[in-house]
């Protein structure tokens, strides 16, 4: 080989070893930030990897509530209909351990009445449309799926999953530079999948939240079982594969449902709850 051959040779190993330098320093960094970004949750006592306080969960959920509404054709005009969902919404709160949390609850009824939905933002803003509440059948399934969100906001998923994505984000960056633009690719879909991953779980952990919440509130939590009934025949019978959505299936809710009220109530549930 050539000398020039040799030099060209040289440039391009001192390129490689700078790109993976550059990437390990960014993986280190991602990666540090993510695990040093432990706090203790005062509800479950958890610890969890967030990086924002509860004071900026609940600003940024109030700064993001009216344009978030507005998506969904903004609040809905009823005001019956708004204080029933407000009223049952507090009612959870003043009545289960949900009031030993930091947040500031406020809950919505959403005027879209095609999509059926129900949300929670970080700090406590909680919503649900009104295509969702005409479907529901009972004050208890709306007391589920408010717990539910609920459950989200105690369980600080969004917070968690902010944190998630950003450690995500830095590791694809990572491999983007360190090594071929295809890789970064493929590695971005892997993340995609993972933060998909802790969805699910917090669903399934939100529906445990929600089941404890509106029995500790007075209601009948078997409720949660039609609720699941309705999101089912709801979607038409199309189901795509779990693996590839942020939310498990009705049907293994419906089993994970039946199994918290065993554990809650090992005897059966007790007579005089709200239905």
């Amino acid at each position: 080989m050539t000398r020039q051959g040799n030099r060209r040779r040289t440039g391009r190993l001192n390129g490689l070893t700078i790109r993976l330098l550059i990437a390990a320093a960014i993986a280190a960094f991602s990666l540090i930030t993510y695990f040093s970004s432990g706090s203790v949750n005062p509800v479950t006592g958890e610890k969890q990897h967030v990086s924002i306080s509860p004071d900026q969960e609940i600003a940024m959920g109030v700064n993001a509530a009216p344009s978030m509404a507005q998506q969904y054709g903004g609040l809905h005009p009823d005001q019956e209909a708004q204080a029933f969902v407000k009223r049952v919404g507090q009612r959870i709160i003043a009545n289960s351990s949900a009031k030993d949390s930091p947040y500031n609850y406020q809950f919505h009824l959403l005027a879209d009445n095609r999509t059926i939905n129900a949300f929670a933002l970080p700090g406590g803003q909680v919503f649900i449309t009104a295509a969702l509440l005409s479907k529901l059948e009972s004050e208890a399934q709306l007391a589920g799926i408010l717990g539910h969100e609920i459950g989200h906001v105690i369980g600080r998923h969004g917070a968690e999953h902010m944190a998630k994505q950003k450690l995500t984000q830095g590791l694809i960056s990572a491999v983007g530079v360190g090594t071929d633009p295809n890789l970064g690719r493929m590695a971005a879909s892997v993340g995609q999948l993972i933060n998909m991953k802790y969805g699910r779980n917090d669903e399934l952990e939100s529906d445990e939240f929600g089941i404890v919440l509106m029995s500790e509130a007075g209601y009948d939590p078997r409720a949660m079982i039609g609720v699941m009934d309705i999101l089912e025949s709801s979607s038409g019978g199309a189901r795509q594969p779990e693996i590839m959505s942020s939310h498990p299936n009705p049907g293994n809710r419906r089993e994970q449902i039946k199994i918290t009220i065993g554990k809650i109530f090992p005897n059966g549930v007790p007579n005089g709850l709200i239905p």
